[in-house]
């Protein structure tokens, strides 16, 4: 008898509570399903495909781009591999294309770790946790820690890429409520370009919910406002159903995506809501980068909620 075929993206963890059910994939530890109800969330692929334009896929230890994939830190300058050749970026990080170790799992919840060793480019060694726990009131919940298990300070950021859906048109008929106050230019590379801008009186200004309609977003928010636990929420609304994005302490960016550049089939099907800790080119900027001593840890925690009509 053959043995079972392992597809692309390894060992799939399902996790379930109440009416929510989520699966994560040994391949980066990524989401690659949440649903409510048997409705889809978020952009949901197979498991012998590869997460298409990073859907659901976890970013470390950078989200976004860093320029030319230089910078320098602790004295020495650092070349990254390319791996956006086409805007010649180091886009999303070392980790989403590797596979990750199961290191607890319940009905409810699932942990996987990696240990990320040094590299060219990035000489120092990060022990990484990713846990999902869903809960029947409150959705899913998603934290990545990050511990120093190397003998030098590492810089290091996280992000989250996944693809949110309130029906199954365009998003031009949902409604976003977004909350940031700011906006971060940047060139055709994706790279900031000058300070960031106040939304008021643009295109990009969803304080108020509103209908997303025609507007073509690929930006990095900042300044965003928080609740009394410290949370920024987002909201995404269409017809079949209402979600909500927090963002715990330290993710102090938002990049928000209409998916316009995707194939026919994808453009504007979803609505990339991916928490930053950092913005774009932050490892040659230093604009809220984390820098973690030996021994030491961070971790960062975001969720959805949502109701299904």
């Amino acid at each position: 008898m053959s043995e079972p075929m392992l597809p692309l993206t390894g060992a799939q963890f399902e996790i379930t509570a109440g009416d929510f059910t989520a699966t994560v994939t040994e391949l980066g530890a990524g989401l690659r399903a949440l649903s409510l109800r048997g409705k889809p969330l978020i952009r949901t692929y197979a498991p012998d495909e590869l997460p298409p334009a990073g859907a659901g896929q976890l970013l470390a230890p950078w989200p976004n781009r860093i320029d030319h994939g230089r910078y320098s830190f602790g004295g020495a300058t650092y070349q990254l591999d390319i791996s956006e050749p086409a805007r010649d970026n180091a886009i999303h990080g070392l980790t989403r294309w590797a596979s990750w170790r199961i290191t607890a799992q319940a009905p409810d919840a699932v942990e996987l770790g990696l240990d990320l060793l040094g590299r060219t480019g990035y000489p120092f060694c990060l022990e990484l946790r990713a846990s999902y726990r869903l809960s029947p009131d409150e959705g899913i919940e998603v934290t990545l820690t990050a511990r120093n298990s190397g003998s030098r300070a590492a810089p290091f950021g996280t992000g989250a890429h996944p693809y949110f859906t309130a029906g199954a048109g365009l998003v031009d008929d949902c409604e976003l409520r977004l909350p940031a106050a700011c906006w971060q230019p940047t060139t055709d590379r994706g790279i900031p370009d000058g300070e960031t801008a106040d939304v008021t009186g643009s295109e990009f200004d969803f304080r108020a919910s509103r209908k997303i309609g025609g507007t073509v977003l690929d930006h990095a928010f900042t300044r965003l406002a928080v609740d009394a636990e410290g949370r920024a929420w987002t909201h995404l609304t269409g017809p079949d159903a209402q979600i909500a994005v927090w963002l715990g302490q330290g993710y102090s960016w938002l990049q928000v995506f209409t998916g316009d550049p995707l194939g026919e089939d994808d453009r504007r099907r979803a609505l990339a809501i991916e928490p930053m800790t950092c913005p774009p080119n932050a490892f040659a900027t230093g604009t809220d980068l984390a820098i973690i001593e030996p021994g030491d840890s961070v971790a960062y925690r975001w969720g959805v909620r949502a109701t299904a009509s």
